[in-house]
């Protein structure tokens, strides 16, 4: 690993409360390489899949993580256990219609948001 840093245990939480991962990832990764991890392993059982990286938005700790940031730069050790599993939830940006409005992306914020207090209690 780069610089000699430990690698970082990261699983991805899905709006319907499925995981992808966990998997290890050098920090040196960056965040558009860990939503084309995602988009490669997505299940495809799923009503809704994201078609490209511009489709997903990850989140730690409250924060929608950037494109251009690597993995050690978008972590929250605060209330990290150390060699712990860092859980990133997965948004994903539903398909445009022609309608005006998409019924469906109150009901994935709605999801996420009981899935983040979930995992607060």
């Amino acid at each position: 690993m780069a610089g000699g840093k430990e690698p970082i245990e990261v699983k991805f939480r899905l709006f319907d409360g499925t995981d992808i991962g966990p998997s290890k990832y050098d920090p040196g990764t960056t965040v558009a390489a860990l939503k084309e991890f995602v988009l490669a392993r997505w299940p495809q059982d799923k009503e809704i899949v994201p078609k490209t990286v511009s489709d997903v938005k990850l989140i730690n700790a409250g924060r929608i993580l950037e494109n251009s940031k690597t993995l050690a730069e978008s972590r929250v050790p605060v209330g990290e256990v150390p060699g712990s599993v860092i859980t990133m939830h997965v948004v994903v940006r539903p398909p445009q219609s022609n309608k005006s409005g998409n019924a469906l992306f109150p009901l994935v914020c709605s999801i996420y948001h009981a899935n983040l207090f979930d995992n607060l209690i």
